[in-house]
């Protein structure tokens, strides 16, 4: 049994994917060739946006998307306390101030009540993080933002295909800019990092495609300072192939996070809560004696995955920036959270299996 298998999950596709990459080195089309402008556009249309630009990684399109924003020195960018790294180090590196807010109690999006307290005349933008591919409220979130010219930023790394059930859009589309990761282990990964920004505004489009690429829109004609972040065309080649399966692969992880939410029973463990539009990215439960049940499921030969032990402010490299402050939640969720298996080729023997031992830990 494995946590996550690529290499398994993408067999039907392999074929298809060798005989495009090799199109690609025979034309020497390496660099921003035809497939990443083929890719942004199935992938734009995908999530049902005007547009989207590829870049190198998730972390970089965050950077670039808050970059886009034009936003003056330190202006405040509030964020939760419960994601991956990327997302403060990105507003930090955009040479702008990050504000953290708690998430809801057991679940895994930021909490629109403790958000809006944090709201001020320097808030600037707000990003909202679509934690284990669960969609935050962005229906509430709107209604408090209305009229305060605050940007809105989805971070959806880990939300390829999750949808909002009010407005029945999908993730990517729900904000001013959203920011996707392609790292192997997304629901749709490349064969190494790949990242994507995806807007509406026309602005926002010509300036983050003007960024990505060293600051020129023709060549060695650089009119900003840029970097040096594109998304190369053998991974938009293979993106573009393993789009087409994202929806089938997503219905099999809501098929085995539905199976988990109706067999696992053990008073030592709480399901967090997910919405019917979440596309789990990881299947996330938090456990009482943590220690001793990571010990169990290594004894049984249950992979799992710890996403993520710290929160923002207790990692090494942000303390100094959120000196003793306290997010409740969040601590009681990276101190507690375990991810079980989510792997979509998974058999019902599998699930049946990874409860019944669960069930049975005490």
């Amino acid at each position: 049994m494995k946590f996550l298998d690529i290499a398994k999950q993408d067999l039907e596709l392999k074929n298809k994917i060798f005989k495009e990459i090799d199109k690609v080195i025979k034309t020497n089309d390496f660099i921003l060739g035809k497939k990443v402008e083929e890719f942004e556009k199935n992938f734009s249309k995908y999530c049902g946006t005007k547009f989207a630009i590829g870049c190198a990684n998730g972390t970089d399109a965050l950077t670039l998307a808050l970059e886009s924003l034009g936003l003056p020195k330190n202006s405040e960018v509030i964020l939760p306390a419960m994601t991956w790294c990327s997302t403060a180090f990105a507003v930090i590196k955009a040479n702008l101030k990050p504000v953290l807010v708690d998430i809801e109690t057991d679940k895994s999006t930021i909490s629109i009540e403790s958000l809006e307290k944090k709201i001020n005349k320097k808030t600037k933008a707000i990003i909202i993080v679509h934690l284990y591919g669960e969609c935050c409220d962005i229906t509430n979130l709107k209604k408090i933002i209305k009229n305060k010219n605050i940007y809105l930023i989805e971070d959806a790394a880990q939300a390829h295909g999750a949808y909002d059930l009010i407005s029945n859009k999908k993730v990517g589309n729900l904000g001013d800019l959203a920011c996707f990761s392609f790292y192997p282990g997304k629901n749709i990964g490349a064969y190494g990092d790949g990242g994507m920004i995806t807007t509406n505004n026309q602005k926002f489009f010509n300036k983050i495609k003007q960024l990505r690429n060293m600051g020129q829109k023709l060549k060695n004609d650089h009119k900003v300072i840029g970097v040096n972040s594109r998304l190369d065309t053998i991974q938009a080649t293979i993106l573009n192939e393993k789009l087409k399966k994202l929806n089938y692969f997503n219905n099999k992880r809501k098929f085995i996070a539905n199976y988990y939410k109706k067999n696992i029973k053990n008073k030592l463990i709480i399901k967090l809560k997910y919405s019917d539009g979440c596309v789990y990215h990881q299947y996330v439960i938090k456990v009482y004696k943590l220690k001793k049940f990571l010990y169990y499921l290594t004894k049984y030969k249950i992979p799992y995955g710890r996403h993520y032990p710290k929160p923002i402010h207790k990692l090494t490299a942000l303390k100094k920036y959120f000196n003793k402050e306290v997010y409740i939640n969040s601590e009681s969720l990276s101190s507690k959270c375990v991810s079980l298996p989510i792997n979509p080729l998974l058999k019902i023997k599998d699930l049946e299996y990874i409860c019944s031992v669960i069930n049975k830990f005490r």
